[in-house]
């Protein structure tokens, strides 16, 4: 199996708002970043993140697709939506110290957002009779598959790079994975 994992397009962000579950508007000129996308049309199966910066994506190539909440972005609960500037720091400083195991208020720590991720991908990889897949979704849970895959630590997620509107390529054979391509 082929696995294509597509990270949604640029947004719409000038204030730097804290944001993972809520909605968050493409840029202005999403349809020339889609233009730019090179993607297949012969997938057995695509699934998107419920957000709809990723639905339009798929929209956009007129996949017919699912949706699964397991690959949305980060719960960042209280601070969905507020500048990161304005987040209190006796809140916001013990997660910078342990993003891995801190949440705010009513959102989710990295921990949490793992175990719904590898819910996700182990079902997926697991399935029969699918030769493709493309999966829309978010750098974060780009990042946390890579790491189910390579078993680096994951407070060192955030060193890998993952572009808006570019695919990482995973090869699934004989229960074996490895990473195909990235940013492409």
């Amino acid at each position: 199996m082929e696995i294509h994992l597509i990270r949604h397009t640029a947004i719409e962000n000038p204030d730097n708002l804290c944001y993972g579950f809520a909605e968050m508007s493409l840029r202005k000129d999403y349809n020339d970043d889609f233009k730019r996308i090179q993607i297949d049309k012969d997938f057995d199966l695509v699934i998107s993140s419920p957000s709809q910066r990723c639905q339009l994506l798929a929209k956009y190539f007129q996949l017919h697709y699912e949706t699964d909440e397991r690959i949305r972005e980060m719960n960042f609960g209280d601070w969905e939506l507020k500048k990161w500037s304005e987040i209190p720091e006796e809140e916001i400083n013990p997660w910078y110290e342990d993003f891995i195991n801190v949440k705010a208020k009513n959102g989710e720590n990295l921990l949490e957002m793992q175990s719904r991720v590898s819910e996700f991908w182990n079902e997926l990889i697991s399935k029969k009779n699918i030769n493709k897949a493309l999966i829309v979704t978010h750098a974060g849970v780009i990042r946390l598959i890579l790491q189910s895959i390579l078993k680096f630590p994951l407070e060192n997620m955030f060193n890998i790079r993952i572009e808006y509107g570019k695919k990482t390529v995973i090869d699934v054979k004989n229960g074996l994975l490895s990473i195909k391509n990235l940013n492409v």
